[in-house]
């Protein structure tokens, strides 16, 4: 007589029956943690079980998943946020190096884990601003001095190779250069002053700091005009008449005149 074993299962009638065949290609692992979720929807968990099957780099937004499946956009979208609340997906937005943003959609097998390996790509490099220049300004920045002062930087390779200068630190220059024009300096003696008594034999490794310290500690003093104390205009006293001789004279207080005052002094009057 056969012996049954107690505890083996039996299938209720009517009650699920698996055939299961082992795949050993194209086949997806999934948990059932997802697959029997209580909290999603089956749009939502047949969504999750699909992006898991795609390979790395294949498109899983709305538009895409709505030309696969007949659920339309709208639904779609629900259950990708159903997802994405879940802990099933994120969605990552990265600017690309030519500067567009694109969405990075990250599939996550088993939510609470260490996130996905996929390594975030570096983040760009900081452009540093470039550091001000100190340098003089001019009092009165004239449109044509500071062209002139423009050209002039411009153009000072000419006189040492060394100091071959980008556009950008042309334009923090000029107005120190401006600041020597307008105190009546000849752009040759600016030249001059910028460029001499520099080492033949060193290489220059920053001219614009170069530059900007000369024109900062040899700024020329403003021209002098002013050539001592005026002398007072002459003081031209009024007409008096003499109370001696009744002669006209210019005195600063009445009585008498030049003549008549040496006279009563002891000294001959001058002669009429």
């Amino acid at each position: 007589m056969d012996t049954q074993n107690p505890s083996a299962r039996t299938c209720a009638p009517g009650g699920i029956v698996h055939e299961n065949t082992r795949p050993h290609t194209r086949f997806t692992v999934v948990g059932n943690h997802l697959a029997q979720h209580r909290g999603l929807f089956g749009l939502a968990i047949g969504l999750a079980v699909h992006i898991q099957s795609l390979p790395a780099g294949a498109r899983a937004d709305i538009r895409t998943l709505a030309a696969r499946f007949p659920e339309g956009t709208t639904r779609i979208a629900a259950a990708l946020n159903e997802l994405e609340a879940h802990g099933y997906l994120r969605r990552e937005r990265l600017r690309t190096p030519d500067g567009r943003v694109r969405t990075r959609t990250v599939s996550c097998n088993q939510p609470g884990a260490a996130q996905s390996s996929i390594p975030a790509p570096p983040p760009k490099p900081v452009k540093k601003k470039p550091r001000p220049l100190a340098v003089p300004h001019p009092v009165n920045p004239r449109p044509a001095l500071l062209r002139v002062a423009t050209d002039l930087l411009a153009t000072l390779h000419r006189t040492d190779a060394r100091l071959a200068l980008p556009a950008r630190d042309i334009e923090r220059l000029a107005p120190g250069v401006t600041a020597w024009l307008e105190r009546d300096l000849t752009p040759s003696a600016v030249r001059h002053a910028l460029v001499r008594g520099l080492p033949d034999d060193r290489t220059i490794h920053s001219p614009a700091a170069l530059l900007a310290h000369r024109l900062t500690a040899q700024l020329p003093p403003w021209p002098s005009t002013f050539s001592g104390p005026a002398e007072p205009p002459p003081v031209r006293h009024p007409l008096r008449n003499c109370d001696t001789c009744d002669r006209a004279y210019r005195g600063p207080e009445p009585g008498r005149c030049p003549g008549c005052g040496t006279a009563a002094q002891g000294a001959p009057p001058p002669a009429p």
